[in-house]
Order: C-alpha cells, then structure tokens, then sequence
C-alpha cells in the first residue's frame, strides 16, 4: 500500500534511516492519506533518541524533550520526530509519570489511543498496522488499541476524542470501546477546561455535529456539558416542533455551516428552554422568554470552558437575538441591525433559517418568505450605504460640541437623537441636515 509523503517528511525519514536508525510517518496523518484527505500535519516516529535527532538536523527545538520529541525545522516548517516510548503509570487521566525509550515500533504503536491512528509508514517497508487500522477503516469503525479502559484510563480525553473522530469520519463506535466510555465517562472531570473546549469545538466543526448525541447517550455530557442533557430531556409540544429541544438542536447544528461561531449559537440558542417552560390550557408548550435566558447560560457555560472574549461576545448576542423579530420594512430592518450589530446581523440569517429547518413543517413557506424579504431588504440597505450606527453619522461628537453643546453625556444623547432620525430617514444623514437638527433638539438655540 503506498502514501505519497511529502518531500520534506521523505528527507527527514531517509536521513535519520541513513544513520542506521528506523523512521516511519505515524498517526493521523496515514489514516487521513489513506482516506484521501490532505493531513494537517505530519508526525513522525523513530528508534534514534532525542540527542541523535538533534545531531542529525542543523535546526531543531526541544518542544516535548521529556517525553522525547525534538521538532525538526524545514525551513519555515517544524516537523515533530519522536522517539519510540513506553509510556509509564498515569496519575492524573492526562501524563504519564515517565516514559520508557525504545526500540520496538510495535511498543510504541501499542500505547496510541484508536486503531485508525496506530499505524506507521516508510517507503521501504511500506504500512505497518499491527493492530487493525484498515481493517476498522473498512468497517467505518472506532476501536481503541487493547483495552479500552487502559487507553482511557491513561487519558480520559480520550474519551470524548473517540466521539469526535467518530462524528469526523462518519464512523460508528466499537461496542467494547462505547461500553468503557459509559463506565469512564465521570473521569473527564479530571480534565481541564481548555481541553474539553477544543475536543467540543472539533465535534461541532465536524461532518456529523450530531453525534454530539453519543456524547449525551454515554454520559459525556453529564460531566462536560450538563445543559445539554436538560435539552433532551425537555419536551416541546407545540404546533412549530415536532422534537424535543435536545434533538431540535441537534438538528439545527446540521442545518448551518462548518463556523464555529455559527455551531456554537445553534447548540446553544435554546438553552433557556427548560427554565422557562410553560403550558397553557390547551397543553401547548411554551418558552417565553427562554432567547434572554439562553444568552446568560450561554455567557456562564463559554467563561466556563474558557472560550475567549469576542468569541464569547460574539455567540451570546446571536443566541440572545436568534428569536428576534424584524418586520420586512428598510425601517424595521435598519433598526435591527442597529440594536443586534452590523457585525453579526449577517450571521442571524444563517441561525433563523437553522433553527427553521429544525422545526415543524408548519408555516415552513411564510417563514421562509419572511426571512428572504428581510434580508433582501438588508442587502439593499447595504448596497446602498445607508447609516446604521453613530459611526456612519454624517457628524460627530465634536461637531456637536463645536455646535455649542458643553462636553459629558449630552453629546451621546444629541448624537442618538441624530441616529434615530436617520435610521428612519437615511437621506436626513447630511451634514448640514443634521447640524440643523442639533439646534431643533432644543439643548441650544440657533
């Protein structure tokens, strides 16, 4: 079976091969070569030691010295060459206390988390899959190497890692490997917040953001993201839903595209459901109010988890306003856009017409139409250029104060009144327009 490897990797391999030692490419990037995907990086394995490595190569860094890795520089590339270990006891579901230099390949893949990302390669002894990797490929399947609860005990990430390569490749779960992340699944709160993050931000990103219901059916949720296990479990009978909240969300993450900003609004758009839920005579289910509810879990859940400020900024307001509605009228529009931001109203488009494809069939067509004449509505808007906040105001702070208003927060309160005048007229945003109109709000006379 041959793998094209770049030339870079090739020059690394055949001069360390060279010395007498054994090199191959190993991990993920042969398992994404092998599904005909270009991978993000390449590693690579070897018997020589750290201080062979940095014999053999003019530039290299000691990123990860202690457990053997040196980063090879290929000009402006750094490729990670790690020696062959064993990895010793782990004491905290993440590093293990040592690790044990060797000169069995077959060692070193052993310790590796999946069998998809077991497997080694050379262009002189082509793969090396000791333990299944093509073979669980060819199943579409997800299996750790040996057994389960060691490769999660010595990691517990590992066990949302299995949920996120299986939500990126498509793949199912072996049952062996589900059943250990059911019984392991508490150890992940021995893991940090950054990390937990990212594996969540991966699955989100990925072709399947739904499998995040494996997380939720094998109690990963339970630990890392418990909000989430109150949406399945909450009900919505209502004419517009025909789920409950967890699986409408699950739904909506499948209808936006791969943006993280995006995936993150739609898991998290109607997390205030559960608290705010309310059935009237009829039966029907409500959630009144449940947008303004949803916006603070989201801001405590996001600190939680330590994503940064803008992106947390960014996701609050659109999970704030997801519900908002915008009559189909410029002024309507120009109104909206001010209040939610020109920076993320594009984005509000692509949430409303999510969490529509995850409802009901009901009314499908008026809301669809709704939408599009709204947002047809802001493209002219902004084809035309028109004012949507005080910085697109044909005047500014000093010019009122230069029109005699004294400096503090009378110049905000002229500088709105201006804005609100424009965003119901735009042709009123002229300079001479607008100093005129400072004299009629009656803080000075002409």
């Amino acid at each position: 079976m041959y793998i094209e490897l770049p030339e870079k990797v090739k020059k690394i391999i055949t001069r360390i091969q060279d010395a007498g030692y054994e090199a191959y490419a190993v991990g993920g990037c042969i398992r994404d070569s092998l599904l005909g995907r270009t991978p993000d990086d390449w590693d690579i394995t070897t018997s020589a030691r750290p201080p062979q490595i940095k014999e053999l190569f003019r530039r290299t860094i000691d990123t990860g010295i202690q457990h053997g890795t040196v980063t090879v520089m290929m000009g402006k590339e750094g490729y990670e060459v790690t020696t062959y270990r064993i990895d010793g006891e782990y004491e905290d579901s993440r590093h293990p206390k040592d690790v044990t230099f060797t000169s069995d390949i077959a060692q070193d893949l052993k310790r590796r988390d999946f069998t998809v990302n077991a497997m080694a390669y050379n262009d002189a002894e082509g793969l090396i899959d000791i333990f299944g990797g093509i073979s669980d490929m060819e199943q579409k399947l997800i299996r750790c190497v040996g057994e389960p609860e060691e490769r999660f005990a010595e990691d517990a990430l590992r066990i949302m890692r299995a949920v996120r390569f299986s939500a990126q490749l498509g793949y199912s779960i072996d049952a062996a490997t589900r059943c250990a992340i059911v019984s392991m699944a508490p150890n992940l709160k021995n893991i940090s917040a950054e990390r937990i993050r990212t594996e969540l931000v991966k699955l989100l990103l990925s072709q399947h953001p739904e499998y995040l219901e494996i997380c939720y059916e094998t109690g990963i949720t339970a630990v890392v993201l418990p909000e989430f296990d109150c949406l399945m479990q909450t009900e919505q009978i209502n004419p517009h839903h025909c789920c409950s909240v967890g699986e409408h969300t699950l739904h909506s993450l499948k209808e936006v595209r791969e943006d993280k900003v995006l995936r993150l609004t739609m898991l998290f758009h109607d997390m205030g459901k559960p608290e705010t839920k309310s059935t009237d005579s009829q039966g029907i289910h409500h959630f009144y109010g449940h947008a303004a509810v949803s916006g603070k879990i989201t801001k405590e859940v996001l600190k939680r988890l330590k994503f940064d400020n803008a992106t947390i900024h960014r996701v609050s307001r659109l999970v704030y306003y997801h519900d908002y509605k915008i009559e189909p009228e410029p002024e309507s529009v120009r109104r909206a856009v001010h209040k939610i931001g020109e920076d993320i109203f594009p984005l509000l488009f692509e949430v409303k017409r999510a969490d529509m494809l995850a409802q009901s069939s009901y009314k499908r067509q008026e809301k669809t139409e709704l939408l599009l004449r709204v947002q047809g509505i802001y493209e002219e808007i902004v084809k035309a250029g028109e004012c949507l906040s005080l910085r697109s105001l044909a005047v500014t702070g000093a010019d009122v104060i230069k029109a005699g208003i004294k400096p503090g927060k009378e110049v905000g309160e002229v500088l709105n009144y201006l804005l609100e005048l424009v965003l119901e007229k735009p042709e009123r945003n002229t300079r001479q327009e607008l100093i005129e109109r400072i004299y009629e709000y009656g803080l000075i006379q002409k």
